[in-house]
């Protein structure tokens, strides 16, 4: 098995690929014969109607979820290869940023940060750290990297909406990931509010050279802020294809009734 580190990464091929991928859910056929490659640096939005397979394709990007038939590859890994440990090892070089932020609201900011850290801190550290906060250096410049520095100690459920959505990708940034998912980041902001996480992940990526894959139902911020679009409609691959590409036929297509 190939050495990967959560570092400099070590790994210079496809980010993710997907080979003959289809996903069943009993009778639903969420993802069918999907096959593609990302790789590293890339900024690429998925986009597509609701029910389209987007959260399904990021689920098997960061190796939560096993398709049905077919094969994914995470940095060079086969993920059905892979047992618990590695799976886990290998899911820490995908940092993903959830629609629901997925925080823990009672807790402060610090303590959601350095959520982070927790799949390569021992147990000991992680629960000492709910007492006296570990890492705070780090957690601080991860918090001053998404434009709330001031807000380190601050209960988590008192900040608005957007202000939590920037903790959950502190956290995906302590995480230091190879790529970076966003499930639908903007769908429950103001357009104002959307383009400054936008501008933000944009920014990330291209001072981290981090990987980006984002879902969004907004045509125009995918177009705007991604080198590469790929769209999904009832769980395939309608087209794949650079952002200046993109025509106003190929997204009639996709959206149509």
């Amino acid at each position: 098995m190939a050495k990967f580190s959560s570092g400099k990464f070590g790994y210079s091929g496809a980010i993710f690929q997907l080979e003959g991928v289809s996903c069943r859910f009993g009778a639903v056929a969420a993802l069918t014969d999907c096959s593609l490659a990302i790789a590293p640096g890339e900024r690429v939005a998925l986009i597509g109607p609701s029910g389209a397979g987007k959260s399904t394709l990021l689920s098997l990007l960061n190796a939560s979820l096993s398709p049905t038939s077919g094969r994914v590859t995470i940095m060079g890994q086969d993920v059905s290869r892979l047992n618990a440990r590695q799976r886990r090892r290998l899911q820490r070089l995908v940092g993903t940023v959830y629609q629901q932020h997925h925080l823990v609201g009672n807790l402060a900011v610090v303590h959601n940060v350095n959520a982070g850290h927790l799949g390569r801190w021992p147990l000991p550290k992680a629960l000492w750290s709910l007492v006296w906060p570990q890492a705070v250096p780090a957690a601080a410049q991860a918090l001053a990297q998404v434009g709330i520095a001031d807000k380190l100690y601050a209960r988590t459920d008192r900040l608005s909406g957007g202000q939590q959505q920037r903790v959950a990708l502190a956290r995906v940034l302590v995480q230091d990931p190879a790529a970076i998912l966003a499930d639908e980041p903007i769908s429950s902001v103001d357009p104002e509010r959307s383009r400054a996480m936008m501008d933000l992940l944009r920014q990330l990526s291209e001072t981290t050279g981090k990987t980006l894959v984002v879902s969004l139902h907004e045509v125009e911020f995918a177009v705007k802020y991604c080198d590469r679009i790929i769209g999904l409609r009832q769980g395939q691959i309608l087209f794949d294809a650079p952002a200046t590409q993109v025509s106003d036929a190929i997204l009639a297509k996709l959206y149509q009734l």
